[in-house]
């Protein structure tokens, strides 16, 4: 049998530090996505086996500010995708509001760390929600390409293929037929 599992990246990642944190009886404080205020003096043994354990998971504690600008960058784009309510502003003015940082700023640095741009990695990330969506809930591509804000359908369709090589369409059939497989199973 298979489990399709909708999850939320953010909750578990939440839950998991939550608990790890709890265990070594660190006191903290969690400031927002991505975010830990540490209250007290944490023995060096001890956060790096905090560290271990929460590589296991795929969580990695950042240590140097221009890598913690750059994971607060994409934290900040995976909001506002998610968020799309709560981004009034053109992404670039969003991002300079939201880091107090300027855009020329933001825009070089990610791109020195990272090798792409913080246009590219949004279109990335929309394109990954889309598929998100397109397996997890009963939206249609027209609902999808609004909540995306995407100006159409075929706007969407054409990042679409351009990132994955196929089209929304084609993506679709083969999660159904996925399913259906797994159904006979």
């Amino acid at each position: 049998m298979k489990l399709f599992i909708k999850f939320d990246f953010n909750a578990v990642c939440r839950k998991v530090l939550e608990e790890k944190l709890i265990k070594y009886q660190i006191k903290h404080k969690i400031i927002g996505f991505g975010e830990v205020e540490i209250l007290e003096k944490v023995e060096t043994n001890i956060f790096s086996e905090l560290t271990e354990e929460l590589k296991e998971y795929g969580i990695e504690i950042i240590e140097n500010q221009k890598s913690i600008l750059v994971q607060k960058i994409k934290d900040t784009i995976i909001e506002m995708i998610h968020n799309p309510e709560l981004v009034p502003l053109k992404s670039s003015a969003y991002l300079v509001e939201k880091l107090g940082h300027s855009y020329g700023y933001i825009s070089n640095l990610f791109s020195d760390v990272t090798y792409t741009s913080i246009e590219n990695y949004i279109i990335l990330q929309k394109i990954e929600y889309a598929k998100q969506l397109m397996v997890t809930s009963e939206l249609s591509l027209t609902e999808i390409a609004f909540k995306l804000n995407y100006s159409s359908v075929a706007h969407l369709s054409t990042q679409f293929k351009n990132v994955t090589g196929i089209t929304p369409s084609a993506f679709l059939r083969i999660i159904k037929k996925r399913r259906e497989i797994a159904l006979k199973k």
